[in-house]
C-alpha cells in the first residue's frame, strides 16, 4: 500500500512545495508592497514636516522680526523722549538762571504787564518763587512762570525740535 500511495503522496508533496513556493512569493511580493508603500508614506510624512517646519520658520523669523522692529521703534522714541526731556530741563534751567540777572526786576514788570494785557486789569499777580509770575482773577489763570514760558518755548519749536535726533 505504501508502494501504491508513494506516486500520490510523491504529488502531494510537490504540489505542496509548488503551493508553498507560490505562498511564498506572493508573500514577499506583498510584503515588498507593504515596505515600499512604508517607505513612500514615511517620505510623505517627512516632506511634510519638512514643509510645516519651513513654514513656521518663516512664521517665527515674521514674528521676531516685527518685535525687534517694535523694540528698535520704542529704542528709538525712548531716546527721542530723553533728548527731549533734556531741552526742556536745560530751557528751564537756563530761564531760571535769568533771577540772577540784573534786568530780571525789568522782566518781571514786563510778565506782569502781560498777564494782565492777557486776563484782565483785575486780574492779582505774585511773583512765583521758581521764577516769573503767575496771575489770577475772576476764573482765568495765566501762567507767565519762569518754568511755562521754557516749557511754552520748546513747545513752539514744533517739529524743529526733531533735529535733536535727525542725522
Amino acid at each position: 500500500m505504501r508502494d501504491a500511495l508513494a506516486p500520490l503522496a510523491e504529488a502531494l508533496s510537490r504540489q505542496v512545495e509548488i503551493d508553498t513556493a507560490e505562498i511564498a512569493a506572493g508573500a514577499e511580493e506583498e510584503a515588498a508592497e507593504l515596505v515600499a508603500a512604508a517607505r513612500q508614506e514615511a517620505r510623505s510624512i517627512l516632506a511634510d514636516a519638512r514643509a510645516d517646519g519651513a513654514a513656521q520658520a518663516r512664521a517665527d523669523a515674521v514674528t521676531e522680526r516685527v518685535h525687534a522692529e517694535r523694540r528698535a521703534r520704542n529704542t528709538e522714541l525712548a531716546a527721542q523722549r530723553e533728548a527731549l526731556d533734556e531741552l526742556c530741563a536745560r530751557s528751564a534751567a537756563a530761564v531760571r538762571a535769568l533771577r540772577d540777572d540784573p534786568c530780571y526786576p525789568g522782566l518781571l514788570d514786563r510778565l506782569s504787564a502781560l498777564t494782565r494785557s492777557a486776563g484782565g486789569a483785575d486780574m492779582v499777580v505774585k511773583e512765583q518763587p521758581d521764577g516769573g509770575v503767575l496771575a489770577e482773577g475772576r476764573g482765568r489763570r495765566v501762567d507767565c512762570t519762569l518754568s511755562a514760558l521754557a516749557a511754552r518755548a520748546v513747545d513752539a519749536l514744533g517739529a524743529e525740535v526733531e533735529r535733536l535726533w535727525a542725522p
